[in-house]
């Protein structure tokens, strides 16, 4: 086992500005499938695995065949995007950051494969990171712990030598079912309130902010939190 903690971090809305263009298109997929679902209610769900975001917006009662269908439409919608994504300020100096302070950086995303790349492109900073795990590789989606342990097992480290960096309450509480600490941004919307009531260890406004205090946080050095 390495004795390197690892920083383990989520992407859509932890280091790539794309939380407001997955409600968008998650609307207009729901839309194009007959179903009405105001943008606040996906806003909330952002994060989750695909098959929980679809029941918990439309009941377990639904129509499930059309599941696939819908999860379909989202990811045509979303791809017309993958050029511009744009990291959030401060993504790749953080990684970095990270990297020189001895973690291993590993990227943990509900992304599946070209849509992963696709935001890795955009990030640019591939001589941060270590390894990356996606949606391809695990059963279970967030906020089931799978994502977080896959990436732990990347790391080559024990959940208590990591921690966890995520937007969404469903990052938290995986991170957290996982036995991994998590340190959330408030980069993709969601409350301060919300995340620390998930189990969020520490808050901060983003990436940026994140950067300039990372002497004072979990991040400050392995072995030294």
């Amino acid at each position: 086992m390495s004795p390197r903690g690892a920083a383990l971090f989520d992407v859509d809305g932890t280091l790539v500005d794309s939380t407001y263009l997955h409600a968008v298109t998650w609307w207009e997929a729901f839309r194009q499938s007959g179903h009405r679902v105001p943008m606040a209610e996906i806003h909330r769900t952002i994060g989750m695995g695909s098959d929980h975001l679809i029941g918990r917006l439309l009941g377990e009662d639904r129509d499930s065949d059309e599941d696939e269908t819908i999860r379909t439409a989202h990811g045509t919608l979303f791809a017309q995007y993958w050029e511009r994504l744009a990291p959030l300020d401060g993504a790749a100096e953080l990684l970095r950051a990270c990297a020189k302070r001895g973690w291993t950086v590993v990227l943990a995303s509900s992304a599946h494969g070209p849509e992963l790349e696709a935001m890795r492109r955009a990030l640019d900073a591939e001589d941060a990171i270590t390894a990356v795990t996606g949606s391809d590789d695990v059963s279970a989606s967030k906020p089931a712990p799978d994502l977080v342990q896959s990436a732990l097992e990347q790391s080559g480290v024990a959940a208590d030598s990591a921690v966890f960096i995520g937007d969404t309450v469903w990052d938290v509480q995986a991170s957290r079912r996982a036995g991994v600490p998590c340190l959330a941004v408030l980069s993709g919307g969601f409350p301060e309130r919300d995340l620390r009531e998930a189990g969020a260890h520490e808050v901060y406004e983003g990436p940026t902010d994140l950067v300039e205090r990372l002497d004072s946080s979990l991040l400050v050095a392995p072995g030294r939190r």
